[in-house]
């Protein structure tokens, strides 16, 4: 068999180019005698046994290097994110709250539980990982294995193995260029004449942004008769950002419209009570509970606060991210003797990104103090916060929403760097006929450094509000005392009464730095028993088994600066270790037979020792392929999978974030009763007069925990490959996937605890409220919701996987499809043991998140010229509807009726690609993705969750529009 083809994306393509415009291929597919090569060993991602004619027993979609071409894909995460087995997660989209790395979610069951490996080991500590690190021009292709692992990798894979597998063994000098940018033509009626009438301005017509370069090169060259090989690479990427308000869709904050419309019927531009004005909310005083707001005219007046006055925070907001990206590293083999091959890598990578989101402001729920005699506070607004104690010493203590943009505004801009390394080398070679081991030494760490800048330091901004008149000149209380003599008044109390001077004095950045360490040292002796007649009778391949040992630690360390810390930033620290032993056994029990050209069993065991209260647990697996003829595979397998707690959740200390959520017991009418609110900790004298978490972000309690148990999950995959030799070059599998995880490590979403608690009254969620005492709000200092990490209940997966390719020639030129789409059967959520569960296939929005259509595909239709030089490709992406959970009838969805975005529509993108051959070795590339510019879905603000930013899923759907790249690649 030819193997190493059946593991290739469009490998089954006769050519070349037509085998470059071949994304995907289903699986390993068995071929004809004529097409057999001689039998070479081959290493299959989700098994560590090695032998000649092995085919995958689990499922397996393939990417080549060809299809990251022909994508002109300068980040591989995006490649990913297209497969429909794959949700989008961390990503170059995500700007508010992002850690500035880019991950991948197998089958929508969290990024975390797919394991993340390069060349068949660990990329970095999960909780660090980032396919930033990874250099896609070197990438020779990228399996994609559905299914636990657990026993063959070890901790963490659940959902399956994402594996990029490199180019090796290079002998001269590689090279790879690309430039690209986005042209969106902004012409959606609706949004623009809505942001106009609201005021605000509009986008451009068809800015062009978005410009991204990436070039790379590498240098190998082999030695010794080809017993050597040393290569080296280097690569540069720079990405410029595009802003929220370059795209119709994200211009303005999108809000459902007050009344008199109808509840949630049609969109208005909303935004942050946090607003250029000023709001003022006093907690003490004659008018506790009153909301109260600057005039726009620069009066030192409160008037009562409205709606109108909300601050759209959208514009400055990046859609994409700037992003400059080095890279280097090497490889090293060198065979001493045939026992004996030593090897070694080496990998660097240097990533800063910028996260960029609204100016910074004095936010509600950090408490402020004034004094009465302040000289800057008007004669209307001292009655109004203090009544008859106005112009006394007395103080009152109130929230401020005061955004200071009335001078050229400063955007909060999130510095994010992070240094990767990661060494390894080892020792391997045959030390008998089929017997090998391999004994290796992996050696990671992540460098994270994050400069936030543009932010108020909300003690500052306390001191400067605390003023009195010392000789006609309004000073700090604090400059008086000596506490801090730099102190700048604030005058809060009129638009635009900041000075240059006092927004430098509370304009303060913070600074925080983290860096993971792991370390693998691993051990493995793989036997073919083959030549010592140990196999079946029926068969003619013998057994093969593996046998390892491997012990991997991990540490954490997180610092935040004395500024951080005092904004609620905490440091945290930890370590563990675990010890495994593994082995892997495969048995042939019949081949070459009547109604079984092929039958062999797998199992696998392995044994982890954590050093964690986790103690002791085992993993494995067993798997089953069957092919009656040489047409035609069955496969079936289950694998026991686990996954142990890693350090964040482990010893993350305990703090205060924001989540994207809305409390119906806030407002002058709320949405929940009185006695339901009640529930949640409201008093009688608070129902009606909480305020609302401001732009719909309240806080949660998040945090780690040290006794974590494992998770386990139940993995099973049963399918079919058929290759039929009377139609060469088509292949056709399907796979169904069956995937449940137990105790699942996590928080319970603070949307899921807000509308259990109103809708059930269940005593459990009700408990999870902490508002604030004084005023029940659930966000600022003392309002939260809490969702610390704990082993929760249950997830579980299952649906099937169909991929086919198929080519052939023609007079006309060759010609080849290829396709790869997923029915989601479920996708069920328990939260706790015992508690019910929830559907979230076909859903989106609050608790489930991104959209999980029940059908995604990806499809590529190519063809080439006779002489195999040029090529022209299309690629079909599509995305199934999807329906709000607000409107379903399940009690843990159901949340406010919605009109608006009631539903989501089916989406079609489609890529186009062309290519050309030059010469032998220099080959041209150019393309348009998202080709007819289609605009992504308009969702309201308050209705994202999980990844959601810019009024739509941008990890989902495209927001950059149409994209053009060209580039070449030459190898010498």
């Amino acid at each position: 068999m030819r193997n190493q083809r059946a593991l290739l994306v469009g490998s089954a393509l006769a050519t070349a180019l037509v085998a470059a415009a071949s994304p995907v291929a289903a699986q390993s597919v068995p071929e004809d005698a004529a097409s057999q090569e001689p039998d070479t060993e081959v290493t299959v991602t989700g098994t560590r046994i090695q032998q000649p004619g092995l085919v995958s027993n689990s499922p397996i979609t393939a990417i080549d290097s060809a299809e990251i071409r022909l994508q002109g894909a300068t980040n591989i995460e995006n490649v990913l994110n297209r497969l429909p087995q794959i949700t989008p997660d961390a990503n170059e989209n995500v700007s508010n709250g992002s850690d500035g790395t880019a991950r991948l979610n197998l089958r929508n069951l969290g990024s975390n539980r797919n394991l993340i490996l390069l060349n068949g080991q660990r990329l970095l500590p999960v909780q660090a990982n980032d396919v930033n690190f990874v250099p896609s021009f070197l990438v020779e292709r990228v399996d994609v294995v559905t299914g636990g692992a657990s026993a063959v990798y070890g901790s963490d894979a659940i959902s399956g193995v994402v594996n990029f597998v490199l180019r090796k063994d290079l002998n001269g000098v590689l090279a790879d260029v690309q430039y690209g940018f986005s042209n969106h033509h902004n012409d959606d009626a609706a949004r623009r004449s809505l942001v106009a009438a609201s005021g605000y301005q509009n986008a451009l017509s068809s800015p062009i942004d978005g410009q991204r370069f990436d070039a790379n090169i590498a240098v190998g060259k082999s030695f010794a008769d080809g017993r050597g090989n040393i290569m080296a690479y280097f690569g540069y990427r720079e990405v410029q950002p595009i802003r929220q308000a370059d795209r119709d869709v994200s211009a303005c904050a999108l809000d459902p419209a007050p009344p008199p419309a109808a509840p949630n019927t049609a969109f208005t531009c909303g935004g942050s009570s946090n607003n250029e004005f000023g709001l003022f909310q006093p907690l003490t005083g004659p008018n506790a509970g009153v909301a109260f707001n600057n005039t726009r005219d620069g009066a030192k007046t409160w008037v009562p606060y409205n709606s109108s006055f909300r601050y759209n925070y959208a514009p400055l907001v990046y859609f994409q991210r700037n992003d400059k990206r080095y890279t280097a590293g090497a490889f090293a083999r060198f065979e001493v003797a045939p026992a004996a091959e030593l090897y070694a890598s080496f990998m660097f990578m240097d990533d800063r990104t910028n996260s960029q989101v609204a100016p910074s402001a004095l936010f509600q729920g950090s408490t402020f103090t004034v004094n009465c005699d302040n000289p800057l506070l008007g004669a209307q607004q001292g009655q109004l916060l203090c009544g008859g104690a106005y112009g006394t010493a007395a103080s009152q203590d109130l929230f401020i929403g005061y955004r200071p943009v009335a001078a050229p505004a400063r955007p909060r801009r999130d510095d994010l760097r992070h240094t990767d390394f990661r060494v390894t080398g080892g020792i391997r070679g045959e030390i008998a006929q089929g017997i090998s081991y391999d004994l290796n030494g992996l050696f990671s760490r992540v460098l994270f450094n994050e400069n936030y800048q543009n932010d108020i330091d909300p003690v500052r901004a306390n001191r400067g509000l605390q003023v009195i008149n010392v000789g006609g000149v309004p000073t700090c209380k604090s400059v008086i005392d000596n506490t801090d003599k730099a102190c700048v008044p604030l005058n809060v109390f009129q638009y635009a009464g900041l000075s240059a001077e006092s927004l430098d004095y509370i304009y303060s950045p913070t600074f925080t730095r983290g860096m993971d360490k792991e370390t693998v040292l691993s051990g493995t002796v793989t036997a073919d028993l083959t030549s010592y007649g140990v196999k079946s009778p029926w068969a003619d391949q013998g057994v093969a088994a593996v046998f390892g040992v491997e012990h991997r630690r991990e540490s954490l360390v997180f610092h935040a600066d004395a500024l951080a810390r005092q904004k609620g930033t905490l440091e945290s620290r930890g370590k563990f270790n675990v010890t495994d032993l593994f082995t892997e056994i495969r048995v042939p029990i019949l081949a070459d037979r009547p109604f079984a050209e092929e039958f062999s069993v797998t199992g696998g065991y392995r044994y982890s020792k954590y050093s964690t209260p986790a103690g002791g647990v085992s993993t494995y697996k067993g798997e089953v392929a069957w092919a009656p003829i040489r047409d035609v595979r069955f496969r079936a397998g289950y694998n026991r999978a686990i996954r142990g707690a890693n350090i964040s959740e482990l010893f993350a200390a305990q703090g205060l974030g924001n989540i994207s959520a809305q409390d119906p017991c806030a407002g002058a009418t709320p949405t929940a009763t009185a006695a339901q609110c009640a529930a949640t900790g409201v008093s009688a004298a608070q129902y009606g007069h909480i305020i609302e978490c401001p732009s719909e972000v309240c806080v949660a309690q998040g945090g780690g925990n040290p006794a974590l148990r494992p998770e386990q999950a139940d993995t099973y995959t049963a399918g079919v490959v058929i290759a039929p030799r009377f139609l060469r070059r088509f292949s056709l599998s399907i796979d169904y996937f069956d995937i449940k995880v137990r105790d699942y490590i996590s928080s319970i979403p603070a949307s899921l605890t807000i509308s259990q608690c109103i809708e059930t009254g269940d005593p459990f969620f009700c408990s999870l409220f902490h508002r604030d005492p004084r005023n029940g709000v659930l966000f600022g200092e003392q309002g939260y919701v809490v969702s610390t990490t704990l082993n929760t209940g249950s997830l579980k997966t299952s649906g099937i996987d169909v991929g086919a390719d198929y080519a052939f020639d023609t007079s006309l030129g060759g010609f080849s499809a290829s396709f790869i789409g997923t029915w989601l059967k479920e996708l069920r959520n328990e939260p706790l043991p015992g508690l019910g569960s929830y559907d979230c296939v076909g859903l989106f929005g609050p608790t489930c998140g991104q959209p999980s259509p029940e059908w995604r595909h990806q499809a590529r239709v190519s063809w080439s010229d006779t002489a195999h030089i040029a090529s022209v490709s299309l690629n079909w992406r599509y995305i199934g509807p999807t329906k709000l959970t607000n409107n379903t009838d399940d009690p843990f969805l159901t949340g406010p009726a919605y009109v608006l975005n009631a539903s989501l529509p089916a989406y079609s993108y489609f890529d186009l690609a062309l290519t050309a051959r030059v010469q032998q070795n220099i080959s041209f590339r150019l393309g348009v993705n998202n080709l007819l510019d289609k605009d992504p879905p308009a969702i309201a603000q308050g209705l994202l969750y999980s990844f959601g930013n810019g009024n739509t899923y941008p990890g989902t759907y495209d927001v950059a529009g149409r994209t053009f790249f060209i580039g070449m690649n030459a190898e010498f």
